[in-house]
């Protein structure tokens, strides 16, 4: 595990904060027919890399059950046993846009014990969550456009007490490089600037480690620190990329937020990142790159 400098530069911002960002709803539900797949697929293969992370950087706090947790954009529930394992017995209150994700999370708070959980709708920020409540808040890899993580930090810094925990866990920049270079390659093959353009912007929209903490601080947060590990999820083909639940739930719609390009486009380009995966792993062994970056701040 590599421990990032503390060292915050002006040259190594991703994104600074001016503010409050025009966009309050940029959450991306996930439909009812996916909420099982997500939690049967998508977790033990890819998201637990974000909640092991984020639970290593936990601190459980001085009096055993007094932990209070927001968990923003909690999806299907997970990491909830792992935060009970971390924290001890806990009251959590998670807010999430897909109706479907919620009831699974609340058939698995259920069989956990020691934990209250309270699993409530919302589409936009604020959160229905009230105001200085909570001794830890924590998002995982959230959905939809990669700037979009600055709204839930904000989330954070407003529903938690004074001395808070805030646990932060999303893929940093250098993040999907394979499919960033097959899409400059797409671009220079069939001379679409507009395309290259589009991957140096996508990915100058994530952080740094040190642009991270720098925006953390720059919203009120204090002793930020931010840990990263690199990890490969493989695939078998350009099939199997595309396919599979993770890069069609969460990836997916990510970059194509990201990257901004009309349909037609990014369906061309697409379509030859599938075909240059099976041209150059033509005997598998597809590795996509994933720098899972989890940031730890407390409110001031």
């Amino acid at each position: 595990m590599n421990r990032s400098s503390r060292e915050i530069t002006q040259n190594n911002r991703a994104l600074q904060p001016e503010g409050r960002p025009s966009e309050s709803s940029v959450v991306t539900p996930l439909a009812p027919p996916d909420a099982a797949v997500f939690e049967t697929f998508v977790v033990p293969r890819y998201l637990r890399w974000f909640g092991d992370l984020a639970c290593e950087m936990l601190i459980a706090p001085e009096r055993r059950g007094d932990a209070i947790v927001a968990h923003l954009g909690c999806r299907t529930g997970f990491p909830d046993r792992l935060l009970v394992e971390t924290l001890g017995p806990m009251r959590l209150v998670g807010t999430d846009p897909s109706l479907a994700a919620l009831e699974l999370a609340r058939a698995k708070a259920a069989a956990i014990a020691e934990l209250s959980a309270d699993y409530r709708p919302f589409d936009k920020f604020p959160s229905p969550l009230p105001e200085g409540a909570f001794t830890h808040a924590l998002a995982l890899h959230p959905m939809g456009r990669a700037s979009a993580r600055l709204h839930f930090a904000m989330e954070a810094q407003r529903v938690l007490l004074p001395g808070g925990e805030f646990v932060f866990a999303l893929p940093l920049r250098g993040s999907f490089v394979e499919i960033a270079d097959l899409l400059r390659e797409y671009a220079v093959k069939y001379d679409a600037m507009v395309v290259a353009d589009a991957v140096e912007a996508a990915t100058a929209l994530r952080p740094s480690p040190e642009s991270l903490g720098e925006e953390l601080e720059a919203l009120g947060f204090v002793d930020v620190d931010v840990d990263f590990r690199t990890v490969g999820v493989p695939f078998q083909g350009g099939r199997d990329l595309f396919e599979d639940p993770t890069t069609r739930l969460l990836l997916i719609p990510e970059w194509q937020s990201n990257l901004n390009l009309d349909a037609d486009r990014l369906s061309a380009a697409f379509a030859y990142v599938r075909e240059a995966v099976d041209r150059y792993w033509a005997e598998g062994g597809f590795e996509l790159s994933v720098h899972v970056g989890c940031a730890r701040a407390f409110k001031a």
